[in-house]
């Protein structure tokens, strides 16, 4: 957009109305992405039960895109085609948006859903309650490691003890061709307080340390697909099939 404001020399309404209509369009482009990937990642999810409860991390919602979704977008897609049972989704500690955002688009659209700490994940495959787990992603490298929210990769490692598909749904814009794996990637910390107040609630003593990366690393062999706008791809078939693309 910057760009083209600097290749213009239009006055500034005719500037602002093409800005408008730039941003409109990369809305539109992003909504129909995220209807894709829920399409796609509707078809990878397993045939039976006829109905699934899916498990969900952080929010990768409406209100983290143009208003579909990645993850929840597949979400979205089973409710409307009558394959969703329910959602439970995961608090996500230390900032709560599974349950603060992820659960309140849900009540927006009365999809069914039960919020659990993020320590009951496991419990709950165990216990025959969950047929897949379907999160978001910040960042994918090339062989299909993910970075996203811290506790993914606890899930990632629950849902392999327990022979449940792991979906990572995600544009094809959000694969980093340049980075051969994610090893290394240096992950940001967020503050003590997130970890040590809930509110106005003190949860812990003023003299320990705490430790709070923001996210977290599962490496691409704990990944069934990366669901993207065009289809639901093996991690290891991630440079194949964008050199295919090209």
């Amino acid at each position: 957009m910057v760009k083209q404001v600097r290749q213009s020399h239009a006055p500034v309404n005719e500037l602002k109305a093409g800005l408008l209509k730039t941003a409109q369009k990369i809305q539109q482009d992003d909504w129909d992405i995220c209807v894709e990937i829920g399409q796609h990642g509707l078809a990878a999810l397993p045939a039976a039960p006829a109905k699934l409860t899916l498990y969900t991390h952080c929010n990768h919602g409406a209100l983290a895109t143009s208003g579909f979704g990645t993850s929840l977008g597949i979400v979205r897609t089973a409710w409307q085609e009558s394959r969703l049972a329910k959602v439970i989704a995961g608090e996500t500690r230390p900032w709560l948006q599974g349950s603060r955002l992820t659960a309140w688009e849900c009540v927006q659209e009365n999809i069914p859903v039960t919020i659990v700490t993020d320590s009951m994940a496991a419990h709950c495959m165990k216990r025959g309650m969950v047929d897949a787990v379907v999160v978001g992603a910040d960042r994918i490298a090339a062989n299909g490691d993910t970075v996203n929210k811290i506790g993914t990769y606890a899930l990632a490692l629950a849902a392999k003890a327990h022979n449940l598909p792991f979906l990572v749904a995600a544009p094809l814009s959000t694969v980093d061709f340049s980075l051969a794996t994610a090893a290394g990637l240096e992950i940001a910390q967020g503050q003590g307080s997130d970890i040590c107040q809930l509110g106005d609630t003190i949860t812990c003593p003023e003299e320990v340390e705490t430790y709070n990366p923001l996210a977290d690393i599962t490496p691409a062999e704990l990944i069934t697909a990366v669901v993207t706008e065009h289809g639901a791809i093996a991690p290891n078939e991630l440079k194949t099939f964008a050199q295919h693309q090209d």
